[in-house]
């Protein structure tokens, strides 16, 4: 009895000294992104003075340590579905109180945030953008995925406004100080917004949107002509609105020669063109010839260029290039042919089309689109108001089914990665211009387009 009296009070007297000499420390572990959630049976290896003690969190994310005061501890932290965690801790020499409570994270690693995603079966639209304040009036997709709308509130010509819109929220806003038209991208892939008086470059950097200015006639006479580009070469044309034949031509930025891809013409058109010179009077007769002798441009051309295209009988010509992976694809409506060249200009292949005839039944709107992010080209028609995409078999050249859109009277169409966008507003609705998006029936796979994943859109 004596011997067991002794124990307690060596044992009571050793405690005291040593509950003096140290401090009891709390661990509690939670989720990193969830800090109301405890981690439960998470292994706690606490190291000091080559002494290592491990426990295991409780229920509540919790676990106890006794350790000496003024020691420096190496904390480890480890579980299953987290990454390992390490923390350093110094106990103070003289704590204010005999318990230390220390709260530590772990970061999940077998199961990942990710964004909402939507996806919506083929020819179901959803909204893309919408606003209580704004209509959408243009729009460009930019190389991130991004978009880049164009908006108003009450008139384009007054309050216009840029948004950068990452299919969520606002990232920023520009006021347009300029009456502003529409947006467009050159060669290379980069946003403009057409004004008034001038054209501005936008470059959007850090999430900001930026712009710098630009005189309207040099971006129409030196970048608009410029219709792509590959490693070396730049393509381009002689387009005039006012004459009905142009030729498209290769520049090569390695040795600065020309080479001339193929020219259009519309032969009948052409022939109305010059005949006009015929029935104009003696006056405008004298003008053109005097106009002739100062430029060396036929006469004729002057007549049909100032009169003929003012007529009902003149139509602009029609006949757009398309690069894809290397390869140039160029709608000869006036032949009747689909030409392809490769990156060099070089004739690969000519095979006949049909799309375009019969206008009045088909719809057909003198309108291809390209989705920049695929290469395929698509043919849009009109029949009622509602647009119809016609995907084009460039190895025959040949549309074998239209896609129609759910929405009637939709403007400003682009197809981008299998996708189409369009601005949509419901006849007599109070409803703003919305940016609607559709999902195609189509999976291509991504091209190797040198330009970035801009948009051609359609009218």
């Amino acid at each position: 009895m004596r011997q067991l009296i002794l124990f307690l009070f060596l044992f009571l007297l050793y405690s005291g000294f040593y509950a003096q000499d140290s401090v009891v420390i709390v661990i509690t572990l939670t989720d990193k992104h969830y800090s109301k959630d405890p981690i439960r049976n998470a292994k706690v290896t606490l190291n000091y003075r080559n002494t290592a003690l491990k426990k295991t969190t409780n229920n509540e994310g919790r676990t106890y340590f006794r350790v000496p005061k003024g020691v420096g501890l190496d904390i480890s932290v480890t579980h299953d579905r987290y990454f390992t965690a390490k923390y350093n801790k110094r106990v103070p020499a003289n704590p204010k109180r005999d318990t230390l409570k220390y709260f530590m994270v772990m970061e999940l690693i077998r199961s990942q945030l990710i964004p909402e995603v939507i996806v919506a079966a083929p020819g179901v639209p959803i909204v893309e953008y919408s606003s209580k304040r704004h209509h959408v009036s243009d729009f460009e997709v930019l190389n991130n995925g991004n978009l880049l709308l164009l908006t108003y509130t009450k008139r384009l010509k007054k309050e216009s406004e840029l948004i950068l819109w990452d299919g969520k929220t606002v990232i920023n806003r520009f006021k347009v100080h300029e009456i502003a038209e529409e947006l467009v991208h050159d060669y290379r892939g980069n946003a403009h917004v057409v004004c008034q008086e001038s054209v501005f470059g936008i470059h959007v950097s850090d999430k900001k949107i930026e712009i710098s200015g630009l005189e309207k006639s040099y971006f129409y006479k030196y970048l608009a002509p410029i219709l792509d580009t590959n490693e070396t070469k730049m393509y381009f044309s002689n387009f005039n609105k006012d004459y009905p034949a142009f030729d498209y031509f290769t520049y090569d930025q390695m040795d600065s020669t020309y080479t001339k891809i193929l020219e259009i013409e519309d032969e009948l058109m052409m022939e109305l063109y010059r005949s006009e010179y015929k029935w104009v009077d003696v006056r405008t007769k004298l003008w053109a010839e005097n106009k002739e002798i100062e430029t060396g441009i036929d006469a004729e051309i002057w007549v049909g260029a100032n009169y003929f295209t003012q007529s009902i009988y003149y139509k602009e010509l029609y006949a757009p290039l398309f690069h894809r992976n290397d390869t140039l694809f160029i709608f000869d409506y006036y032949k009747d042919r689909l030409r392809t060249f490769d990156k060099n200009g070089n004739k690969l292949d000519s095979i006949p089309i049909y799309h375009h005839y019969d206008k009045r039944n088909t719809g057909w709107q003198s309108n291809l689109i390209q989705d920049r992010a695929t290469g395929q080209i698509y043919g849009i028609f009109d029949r009622a108001g509602y647009k119809y995409l016609g995907w084009i078999d460039n190895k025959n050249g040949s549309i074998s089914k239209q896609v129609k859109l759910e929405y009637r009277y939709a403007q400003n169409i682009a197809v981008h990665n299998n996708s189409v966008y369009y601005i949509y507003r419901p006849f007599e609705s109070p409803q703003k211009k919305y940016l609607y998006k559709e999902r195609l029936p189509y999976d291509f796979g991504i091209a190797a387009t040198p330009t970035g994943d801009d948009l051609t859109k359609g009218n």
